[in-house]
């Protein structure tokens, strides 16, 4: 992504002058009849995401319409429209817009061509002066890492491949990693994750990185790492079945999140839990009804095994919020109740804190990576009660799915440790400027920006 960012400009680069609808009226007052006659005749009118390129002149010019310049998603698509070549932006952006513009070509230069190459070159664009090649840098490449992680398949994407994800992260970085694999699971005391991912051959483990000087605030991230969910013995449709490869999305969130902190050197303790599994049938599989033992110490009665999401993770948050992190965050692509709710542009978000969801909230609108807050609503909690443990996984009634996931998790939290979940849907539906069909990070920038002003 970031080889299509130039460090040197070649003498042959194109001039990109980017015009709102609304300016257009104004640079064509200092410009010649023919230009505006040509302009004219090719329609341009300054539509967002249409180019025209200008005839005569010094130098190759072509006019970009956006709808304003700092627009993250202004120059996303050109990297895969322009012809291939080199391009520089012949405006005077400040350093938001430059660092938006550097950002949104980076990520409108993603391809997934691990399994179908391309020969088709991309569009090359010098760096905007101005632009903070550091945030550009670390954010590309974390939204790399969740694209490529969410669109391999379960074939080359197990709990193992994961977890190498994941040492490789550690030793870029230096930081510590323990992987607890299989049985080691119920030895060290994590026997939900054991449960939901002992059916599969490729043995379920909790991968746990830290890194940073342990007398810095601590910061832990929590990502859900099913690696393929057929639903259990509450078998999905194949319909529903199609998607689920992408089931690890939070996995790929944590560990990309993690990757930001680290790459900024924030002056913080991080540890990132992801606990990975594969949620399959087969002669050991979790069953309805059981009862579960988790970390801790409470008791789930299991009312379908195609809730096994919050199974694993409420395991990964108790050994979370032991420690009393300063912040802790969840990522999770948990509930199809958050879909049918806010789609799959926003994620939701749910938090026992109402500080840290306000800032959530406002970094999401800031950086555009929005987010919309769900109430943790305290009466719907008695749906999860069960007659035989201390709480069931669903509840009855059907309603509110992606409260009552939320309501779940926070049994395994402290109410002192501030704490946020995010049920994201991981992947884009469609393509549009920057955003190409398949998995997507989203909620990813705005929890970075949160950690980064709190404790940069």
């Amino acid at each position: 992504m970031l080889a299509t960012l130039l460090a040197v400009a070649p003498p042959d680069t194109v001039a990109l002058i980017p015009v709102t609808k609304a300016g257009l009226p104004d640079w064509l007052a200092g410009q010649s009849p023919e230009t505006a006659a040509w302009l004219k005749t090719v329609g341009f009118a300054g539509d967002a995401g249409s180019v025209a390129f200008l005839p005569g002149g010094d130098g190759a010019r072509a006019l970009v319409g956006v709808s304003a310049l700092d627009d993250l998603w202004a120059f996303a698509g050109l990297p895969t429209s322009l012809p291939a070549g080199s391009y520089h932006i012949d405006a005077a952006l400040d350093a938001r817009a430059a660092t938006r513009a550097a950002l949104g070509w980076a990520l409108g230069s993603y391809r997934f061509t691990r399994y179908k190459k391309t020969d088709k070159p991309l569009a090359g664009l010098v760096w905007p002066a101005h632009a903070d090649r550091g945030e550009v840098e670390r954010t590309a490449s974390a939204v790399t890492l969740v694209r490529d992680l969410v669109n391999t398949p379960a074939c080359d994407l197990g709990p193992a491949e994961l977890a190498d994800t994941a040492r490789a992260l550690a030793e870029e970085f230096e930081a510590a990693l323990d992987v607890i694999v299989g049985p080691d699971l119920l030895d060290r005391d994590y026997p939900a994750i054991h449960a939901v991912g002992r059916a599969s051959p490729r043995a379920p483990r909790l991968i746990d990185l830290r890194w940073g000087n342990p007398e810095h605030p601590k910061v832990t991230i929590v990502g859900k790492g099913v690696c393929f969910d057929t639903g259990g013995l509450d078998l999905k449709p194949s319909s529903a079945m199609l998607m689920m490869k992408k089931d690890m999305g939070g996995a790929a969130h944590a560990l990309a999140l993690g990757r930001m902190v680290m790459m900024a050197g924030l002056p913080v303790r991080l540890r990132v839990l992801v606990p990975a599994v594969e949620n399959v049938v087969g002669g050991d599989s979790f069953k309805p009804m059981d009862v579960l033992k988790t970390r801790k110490g409470l008791t789930v009665e299991v009312g379908n095994t195609d809730a096994e999401g919050r199974l694993i993770l409420c395991d990964a948050l108790a050994e979370a919020d032991s420690e009393q992190p300063a912040l802790l965050i969840d990522f999770a692509t948990l509930t199809g109740a958050a879909r049918v709710a806010l789609g799959p542009d926003l994620p939701a978000l749910l938090s026992n804190n109402d500080s840290l969801a306000s800032d959530l909230l406002a970094a999401g609108t800031e950086v555009e990576d929005p987010m919309w807050r769900l109430p943790l609503w305290a009466p719907y909690r008695k749906g999860l009660d069960s007659k035989v443990a201390d709480l069931s996984n669903v509840t009855s009634n059907g309603f509110a799915g992606a409260i009552t996931a939320g309501l779940f998790l926070q049994d395994f939290v402290s109410k002192d440790t501030p704490w946020a979940h995010l049920d994201t849907y991981a992947w884009n539906s469609g393509t549009r400027p920057g955003r190409p069909e398949g998995g997507e990070a989203l909620g990813l920038r705005a929890a970075y920006a949160v950690i980064a002003k709190r404790f940069g």
